[in-house]
């Protein structure tokens, strides 16, 4: 396996846009071709949400475990890798929309919201998602509707709109940004872009117009971690991905992230981690 395998959406429109509701059983989980699907480890397409109706699901998102309890809302950006572990008898809503349909002011809150745990709706928030999604599944499955692909882009964008405020709303102390926010996300989402071929503060601080010692004061008063751990720990992430699931040699993913120098590669991943490259893939396959 030389990549971590993705997802792809429903290929019922070119619109970029998959939207469906299933019920899941515990028992087809156990015993059937289900399982091997849910429980391998895989990345997305889109920017996806699961809308957990009913029951309870423990996911695994980038090492992290998390039990899931409906209602309950459920984010994945296209880069995170994630897999179920178990189930109960469960009702989930998906949605998964690429970067291209997302209103731009929706995509950039998007990308301020990862990574996210999974968020616990209250009755009266998960009466009015879903209630627009029911909307909007009816609107995705009308394809005789002659507006059909702008109902469907603004449909899904206006449900996009109502999870993201989900979320927003529970960020209580950051419901307005100081200038230690604003600087902190703008650096996480430039360090998303660029975190292969730069490793250094002053690399991002020179494309951000400012001087190292801001950008280290605003992302520490922000995150509580000096920028050169944030890039540190967006390497770290990304090789401990690649270890996981995929057959790359170590020397292939340290090229991968844009380390020529494979020896100081080792040495990095070690000093993060308390183990070797090799000895994380081991334990973990084990």
């Amino acid at each position: 396996m030389e990549k971590i395998p993705v997802n792809p959406m429903d290929n019922t429109s070119s619109l970029g846009i998959a939207i469906d509701k299933n019920d899941f059983k515990k028992i087809d989980f156990i015993t059937t071709a289900e399982k091997e699907t849910a429980i391998r480890a895989h990345r997305d397409e889109g920017y996806t949400f699961h809308i957990l109706e009913k029951g309870q699901v423990t996911i695994e998102i980038d090492f992290k475990t998390y039990k899931v309890t409906a209602p309950a809302i459920v984010f994945l950006h296209p880069d995170q890798v994630h897999c179920m572990h178990d189930i109960d008898d469960i009702s989930v809503s998906s949605m998964s929309i690429q970067n291209e349909c997302l209103n731009r002011n929706y995509l950039n809150l998007l990308q301020d919201l990862t990574p996210t745990a999974p968020l616990p709706l209250t009755t009266e928030t998960f009466k009015i998602i879903s209630e627009h999604f029911s909307l909007s599944l009816k609107l995705y499955r009308n394809k005789q509707n002659r507006l059909y692909h702008l109902l469907v882009k603004d449909s899904c964008n206006a449900l996009a709109a109502l999870l993201i405020n989900a979320f927003l709303s529970d960020k209580k102390a950051e419901d307005s940004y100081s200038r230690f926010d604003s600087v902190s996300m703008s650096f996480r989402k430039l360090l998303e872009e660029k975190y292969v071929v730069l490793k250094r503060p002053s690399e991002y601080a020179a494309l951000m117009h400012i001087s190292v010692p801001y950008l280290n004061e605003c992302v520490r008063k922000a995150t509580g971690l000096s920028a050169s751990r944030l890039i540190q720990d967006r390497v770290i992430l990304e090789a401990k991905r690649l270890l996981y699931h995929t057959d790359k040699s170590v020397k292939e993913i340290a090229f991968h992230l844009g380390y020529a120098d494979y020896p100081y590669f080792s040495r990095l991943f070690s000093k993060a981690t308390g183990r070797t490259a090799m000895g994380f893939r081991n334990k973990n396959i084990d």
